[in-house]
């Protein structure tokens, strides 16, 4: 069959049952598509349903329309080329739990300012560049030491080092790409396993933040055409890539690969991209490419 549905589950509840699987079917079978035999990835949190015969949107629309307020994610795809090339992953609010500009303006008494700011721009409603400029600014005399403090409280996300491991095991080169700032990214990078970090260089002064990031700033476009150069580098299109990222600066680069996936997405984003992640941690990504839970690397 030339299409697959991907049903996954929260993997601490494991709560995908046969009974939401057969629904699903039913509702693909009642648009028209012939559906083949169930394929679990993961029993009780992920399975495939083959399909043909229906559109690939129509199909998850259908299916979502039956499985009502079922906390599942789900995504139809072609079968051909379903597991990606490559991976380029957002870092904050993706990779990492938190947003470090945010965590770093505690740490002044402007968390609440500052937060608005980051909250607006990665909701699209600010332009991302000049509202990073502007809360750096802010920022300007914060003593290095703090930065490295806040470094040690970031928090991997559920399934980052998993999912980045099981990729880099099989080969696929995986690339941090973060509108944040190297000091923090090439750490994540370092504890998840990436083999590549493009991030922004925040500017020190006499051991203090002097208040600028260097330019130019990795943006919106900037994250677009790192996919697009990558993509290049390997001989493949964008549409054999894999992006994940949460903001509408992620957009870029969501829209242009195969598989653009905005998890824990802001709405504008998950209006946007064509795929989610609201319920499954990152190794939805792996089920997403037709990964099995054996095949995943030891999360270390």
């Amino acid at each position: 069959m030339s299409l697959v549905l991907t049903l996954i589950a929260d993997p601490s509840r494991r709560k995908l049952s046969a009974a939401a699987v057969e629904a699903a079917r039913t509702a693909l079978t009642a648009g028209g598509a012939e559906v083949g035999p169930t394929d679990w990835l993961s029993p009780e949190e992920a399975c495939d349903l083959p399909f043909e015969g229906l559109n690939p949107m129509d199909g998850e629309r259908l299916v979502r329309e039956a499985l009502g307020e079922l906390p599942l994610d789900l995504a139809a795809q072609p079968q051909a080329g379903r597991r990606k090339a490559l991976l380029l992953a957002d870092m904050e609010s993706t990779i990492i739990g938190e947003e470090m500009l945010d965590e770093l303006a505690e740490v002044v008494g402007l968390r609440a300012e500052i937060a608005e700011v980051t909250a607006r721009a990665m909701a699209g409603e600010l332009d991302f560049e000049e509202a990073l400029r502007a809360r750096v600014g802010k920022l300007a005399g914060l003593p290095l030491t703090e930065l490295e403090k806040a470094a040690e409280r970031m928090t991997l996300n559920r399934g980052a080092r998993q999912t980045i491991g099981t990729l880099a095991a099989a080969g696929i080169p995986c690339t941090l790409v973060s509108g944040g700032f190297t000091i923090f990214a090439d750490l994540v990078a370092e504890a998840c396993g990436f083999s590549a970090v493009y991030a922004n260089h925040l500017e020190i002064e006499k051991g203090a933040v002097a208040g600028r990031v260097q330019e130019p700033i990795l943006g919106r476009e900037a994250k677009r055409r790192t996919l697009e150069r990558l993509s290049a580098d390997l001989g493949v299109t964008p549409t054999a890539a894999c992006a994940v990222g949460d903001g509408a600066n992620d957009l870029g680069m969501l829209n242009a690969a195969g598989l653009g996936v905005a998890y824990r997405g802001k709405p504008a984003v998950r209006a946007s991209a064509r795929y989610t992640l609201d319920v499954a941690d990152l190794t939805g990504l792996l089920f997403y490419q037709g990964y099995r839970r054996e095949d995943f690397a030891d999360a270390g």
